[in-house]
């Protein structure tokens, strides 16, 4: 079948404005002179459907997905990579791939593996291996997982605690292949923390050496934080702050941890590096790295 016009990749979300990804792929598929162009689909909830059946026409190179439709979106895919599921119930890229029946939409998750780099490269490990992570969505999964993965213990701190218990359920569930209708044990029930909970939430910084903000708060206001910063203070002196966040580039929990003298690094490199690993199973190109970093005003 042939195609007019440029190839079409875009961000399925809701809300997409603030989002980075459409400067640093564009930059990738001009330098590698692809045709193709990255445009942000806001999608409400009720519109999901309609936009991912969408990704079938024929210009459709495949799609990213964020909050709040990665593991919503899993029902509409035709197949999800094992990856995707083994340790995170969540898809952030979609690829179309051609088979005997036409188009076949397949989920991927870039997320983990660009948490998992980012946390190497900041040497975020040195400090210990006890991870507490905030939200219990798409992205605080990938977090948990990369956490388990390194051998580590995890906490989740949520609003809404049976949310909370459900994503660390799950988790459990792929991490012990647990028999189906087994409870989730005491000791895992124990490491979830209501985020409002300033007394608890106080406690379990103490014992953190990886902090891990998986909400969207702070996503275009320099001042909103997910905790309140001075709570930060409870982190031991090695811990590392590590918030997803990446418009604006510092954002106030990242500013409040190096003012406490903790070491910390907002969302841009893991937007980088999940970004890359997407480009490259849409176009099956090694992406430019260098190119995208220089387009999100990236220091090398």
């Amino acid at each position: 079948m042939s195609v007019e016009g440029p190839r079409l990749v875009g961000l399925i979300g809701h809300p997409v404005g603030h989002s980075r990804s459409p400067v640093m792929q564009q930059a990738a598929f001009d330098a590698l002179g692809i045709a193709a162009r990255y445009e942000l689909w806001d999608t409400p909830a009720e519109s999901l459907p309609e936009r991912v059946a969408a990704l079938r026409s024929g210009r459709m190179l495949g799609a990213n997905v964020t909050s709040p439709h990665k593991t919503a979106v899993i029902a509409l895919l035709d197949a999800v990579a094992p990856d995707a599921l083994r340790y995170a119930t969540a898809v952030n890229t979609i690829i179309v791939e051609q088979g005997e029946n036409g188009p076949r939409l397949v989920g991927h998750n870039t997320d983990l593996s660009a948490i998992r780099r980012v946390l190497y490269e900041r040497s975020a490990w040195d400090g210990g291996r006890r991870m507490l992570v905030l939200g219990a969505g798409g992205a605080a999964q990938a977090a948990l997982a990369a956490a388990l993965l390194e051998g580590g213990e995890v906490r989740l701190a949520a609003r809404n605690t049976e949310s909370a218990h459900a994503t660390l359920e799950a988790l459990w569930r792929r991490a012990t292949r647990a028999a189906p209708g087994e409870p989730l044990p005491a000791e895992w029930s124990a490491r979830i923390v209501c985020l409002t909970d300033k007394r608890a939430l106080a406690a379990a910084l103490r014992e953190t050496d990886i902090l891990v903000n998986a909400t969207p708060v702070g996503t275009g206001d320099p001042e909103a934080s997910p905790l309140d910063p001075a709570l930060l203070r409870h982190l031991p002196q090695s811990a590392f702050v590590f918030d997803m966040v990446y418009n604006p580039p510092e954002t106030a929990l990242v500013r409040a941890a190096r003012s406490a003298g903790r070491r910390a690094t907002g969302g841009l490199p893991m937007l980088l590096y999940q970004g890359a690993d997407a480009f490259t199973l849409w176009t099956h190109m090694s992406a430019p790295l260098e190119v995208m970093r220089r387009a999100l005003g990236m220091e090398g």
